[in-house]
């Protein structure tokens, strides 16, 4: 292993890559790592030196906070290469500011950009063939951060771990799906930790999940926790509407992710002259639109998958289809997401970050 250290980071390299070894044919998600990672430890006080390793196992206390009281918060990004071998991130700042909004929630330190900014990026580099050029291929970036201090006490960690880990991707959802609104079980409540990206959020999911998988479903139109009279997020999604020619999604606020899909999403409809609405979305008018021929689309929009589009909902055990549309908004946005993304088109916007 080659071993270097800069006045900020330091750096051990893998001896020899694993890439051969993989088939980026046939990726399954976020199954397969990079040869490297980052760590950067809060001990004392303060984050100390950051480092990049070779990818492999932690050794941590089963006694750990983060095991015990759940305090652990992470962020989901893409890189992405174009035809001439260019790398690129899509709207890192944002990614940026939301896990250390997510950390303040959890009582976790929030993390310096400077180390984040110099980490992922030399983190990129190291691994840079790693991205694959081709529409639809990217390379999963994880940034995460989890308690490590001893103790099994009922308060928050002193000792903290932040890590960046990246894996290689494909398109994550294949084809359309079909939904589940869900009229008993909540995604997050008022006054909770929905708006951030706690680990536990997504943990709560997977039963209620599984009870829609059972029916035939893939995923669940989570609702509001007091009535469940109103739409909140699609599975792991923002989730739109498209009622006549006008597209809704529900406002963010302290149950709803400030996805950064979604708000790319609500900027390039604006700018194409499309009608928006962000505001709260009764079940009892998209089941109405349904009925009526109105309702044109559904969709989710979110990191891994872009865009979700949705071909059908239950409702108090009424099946509800989604035809297919000609001129479809879900396609439309993911076409123009992905163009920006992999250097396809112009970015009138500012989203896109190159990776020198």
């Amino acid at each position: 292993m080659q071993l270097s250290t800069s006045k900020s980071l330091e750096i051990t390299q893998i001896p020899e890559s694993r890439i051969d070894q993989v088939d980026f044919q046939n990726l399954v998600f976020g199954r397969v790592f990079t040869d490297h990672m980052f760590e950067c430890d809060f001990v004392d006080g303060s984050w100390q030196t950051p480092k990049i390793r070779p990818y492999g196992p932690l050794s941590i206390e089963p006694a750990a906070k983060v095991f015990h009281y759940g305090q652990a918060v992470f962020e989901g990004m893409k890189a992405y290469k174009d035809e001439d071998g260019n790398a690129f991130l899509f709207r890192p700042e944002d990614n940026f500011e939301r896990i250390n909004k997510s950390s303040k929630r959890m009582a976790i330190p929030e993390f310096p950009k400077e180390f984040f900014f110099e980490g992922l990026e030399t983190l990129l580099r190291m691994d840079k063939a790693w991205i694959r050029p081709g529409l639809g291929n990217s390379l999963y970036i994880r940034p995460f951060v989890i308690a490590t201090q001893n103790g099994v006490s009922a308060s928050p960690s002193d000792q903290y771990k932040f890590m960046i880990i990246l894996s290689p991707a494909q398109a994550y959802y294949t084809g359309e799906v079909k939904v589940v609104i869900a009229e008993h079980f909540s995604r997050a409540a008022d006054g909770g930790v929905g708006a951030a990206k706690a680990a536990g959020n997504y943990g709560a999911q997977f039963y209620p999940t599984n009870l829609a998988k059972e029916m035939g479903y893939q995923q669940v139109i989570w609702t509001d926790a007091n009535e469940h009279k109103y739409l909140e997020e699609a599975g792991t999604m923002n989730v739109f509407f498209r009622i006549g020619d006008t597209l809704l999604t529900a406002p963010t606020n302290d149950r709803i992710l400030d996805g950064i899909t979604r708000k790319s999403v609500i900027q390039i409809a604006k700018d194409a002259g499309i009608n928006v609405e962000v505001r709260r979305v009764l079940v009892d008018e998209v089941v109405a639109a349904a009925k009526n021929g109105t309702l044109k689309e559904i969709f989710g929009a979110g990191t891994a998958a872009v865009i979700s589009p949705v071909s059908g909902f239950s409702y108090k055990g009424e099946q509800f289809d989604i035809a297919s549309s000609e001129d479809s908004y879900a396609k439309k946005f993911k076409s123009a997401l992905m163009n920006i993304q992999h250097n396809l088109a112009d970015d009138p916007y500012g989203w896109r970050y190159a990776i020198n």
